[in-house]
């Protein structure tokens, strides 16, 4: 359901109105360009009082809203993104999803043909991307050779329908995948249970075609938050936190010290001070107006997702091999 009058304010829904679906509907409710017309979630006392506080209609199920919207944020539990973002895709209507975009890469293949077949703009919810940081530093990187990243958040109980690869780990995925532009071409990670029956804590060192190499760490049973990326290129070494929002550029000095000793030098970037999420959203209502692709596209989130999938099996490969050892079994070392 394309908008060809640009001036038209879009018509726009959320389905699943919990602890993200809420900052969807707000950002919706305060836009210029759009109106919330609908919220929608299973439970329906959560979506009368989501309704109730954004002066808007509230239903029990997605397919009641089909004529109702031009476009949609859909932030439900991800087994559930699926089945409902193709059933919008296949009435016309434009798509923000929440990330990671499907359970499996299949299920993001299908939904990329949809979007495609039905000229609708699907949009993955990688927040980061919009984050003043990420831009930030786009111009200061020159051929990185290494990234490490610290992603780490006390234990909630909100998002362990999936593991922590998919959970927080799939940021910095699609964050050091946009940045190095290259096919991975070795995954070896690890990663436990701790919490939840799924992995809690992992890590995975990439290695890719161009030679570059990233570290990733992922924890959600720390004692606090942490969002950290550190990226090493021949002329620097880039510091950034996405929480504190700050980037750290050191280069060596043009100027040697009165010793004759080189020097390195810092510069402190300045971070405009803006909404991640305002952005992601008026983003994606700039694309539904001018039929645009999206910054962060269907196989965006596809890439995202398959390299995620590369790690979990990669960490259920060294889960069977250290249970294997502990039971004293023979190893398979090919």
């Amino acid at each position: 359901m394309s908008i060809n009058n640009k001036q038209a304010r879009i018509r726009t829904g959320v389905v699943g109105v919990g602890y993200l679906g809420k900052f969807h509907a707000a950002k919706y409710a305060h836009s210029q360009q759009a109106d919330l017309v609908a919220v929608v979630d299973i439970r329906p006392e959560r979506a009368r009082q989501a309704a109730a506080k954004f002066n808007t209609r509230d239903f029990k199920h997605h397919a009641e809203i089909y004529d109702m919207v031009d476009a949609v944020s859909i932030a439900t539990p991800t087994y559930c993104h699926y089945d409902i973002a193709k059933d919008f895709l296949d009435h016309g209507i434009d798509v923000l999803v929440e990330k990671p975009m499907t359970v499996t890469v299949e299920q993001a293949d299908h939904l990329i043909r949809r979007a495609s077949e039905n000229n609708c703009i699907l949009q993955v919810g990688h927040l980061e991307r919009f984050n003043p940081v990420f831009r930030s530093i786009k111009d200061v990187l020159n051929s990185p050779l290494f990234f490490e990243s610290h992603r780490l958040s006390p234990f909630k109980a909100r998002g362990t329908d999936v593991d922590v690869v998919l959970d927080l780990m799939i940021h910095d995925i699609d964050i050091i995948m946009n940045f190095v532009g290259s096919d991975v071409v070795n995954v070896d990670a690890i990663g436990i249970p701790v919490l939840s029956p799924l992995i809690d804590i992992a890590n995975v060192r990439l290695r890719f075609a161009n030679g570059c190499m990233a570290n990733l760490t992922a924890s959600r049973i720390s004692d606090k938050e942490m969002r950290k990326t550190r990226i090493f290129q021949p002329d620097a070494y880039i510091s950034i936190d996405y929480a504190h929002r700050e980037s750290l550029v050191y280069r060596k000095s043009s100027k040697e010290s009165p010793s004759g000793v080189a020097r390195i030098v810092v510069d402190k970037l300045d971070i405009p001070a803006t909404d991640s999420l305002q952005e992601e959203i008026e983003s994606f209502l700039h694309s539904v107006a001018t039929r645009i692709p999206p910054e962060v596209s269907g196989p965006d989130g596809r890439c995202a997702l398959e390299v995620a999938a590369r790690i979990i099996e990669s960490i259920q490969d060294s889960m069977a091999w250290a249970k294997q050892a502990r039971n004293g079994l023979p190893l398979n070392i090919m």
